[in-house]
């Protein structure tokens, strides 16, 4: 077989199995959507037909700073994270997002301006992706799936508005504790740097944390 018939079949090859994979992903979309929300079978399909797959391969970018975000993005596989980056060039890591997460850069999203976060994969990543302009759409003639998004994006505020009063009140080993409360998952697939940034510390600082908490014996009381 010449090069580029093997090409060609490497490539339809690929398609074959990102088409086996779709049902399955959009299968975890509508799972995840049964928790907020009741779809007949007709509004289940509609729902599913707006969205788009695609795959992202580890530091590749799902929307960079200065472009404009067209996409609210589901995780259906991997890890994404969201950050910006000052003119000073300090590194500041605002989201994580995981299997059945969310992530967009709301503001560049809701209004078509540039966006100011930069998101890309820190695993291999599949996701289900809805264009703004589709999911307009979908609020038109699915209207209870408007509720199912205010109610993410409530539950988003009020945790991002609660990470904003544990990081001016709670002390760093304290967040860190909260942090692995909350997300021990993601504890377990992100580098250390990373969850420093996330948490407002430097590497060395939480390093200096981690071994404060490993030498602090349980309490039993």
């Amino acid at each position: 077989m010449s090069d580029q018939g093997k090409t060609r079949s490497a490539a339809g090859l690929l398609t074959l199995v990102l088409n086996q994979a779709a049902p399955i992903m959009h299968a975890r979309l509508l799972a995840y959507a049964s928790r907020y929300i009741d779809l007949t079978p007709e509004e289940a399909e509609f729902f599913r037909s707006q969205f788009t797959h695609r795959k992202y391969l580890k530091r590749q970018f799902v929307l960079q700073a200065g472009d404009v975000c067209r996409h609210e993005t589901f995780v259906v596989s991997g890890c994404l994270r969201a950050y910006f980056v000052e003119p000073s060039g300090s590194f500041h890591i605002v989201q994580f997002a995981v299997e059945d997460w969310w992530m967009s850069d709301l503001k560049s999203l809701v209004h078509q301006t540039p966006a100011t976060l930069n998101i890309d994969a820190l695993e291999h990543t599949d996701v289900l992706q809805i264009e703004k302009d589709k999911l307009d759409l979908l609020y038109q003639e699915v209207p209870k799936t408007e509720h199912m998004f205010r109610t993410m994006l409530t539950n988003a505020f009020i945790a991002h508005q609660q990470r904003i009063i544990d990081n001016l009140c709670k002390p760093a080993a304290e967040r860190y504790r909260t942090f692995l409360e909350k997300y021990g998952s993601i504890a377990q697939r992100v580098p250390q740097a990373q969850i420093a940034s996330y948490l407002g510390m430097t590497p060395e600082f939480l390093s200096q944390v981690r071994r404060n908490l490993m030498r602090t014996p349980p309490d039993f009381s």
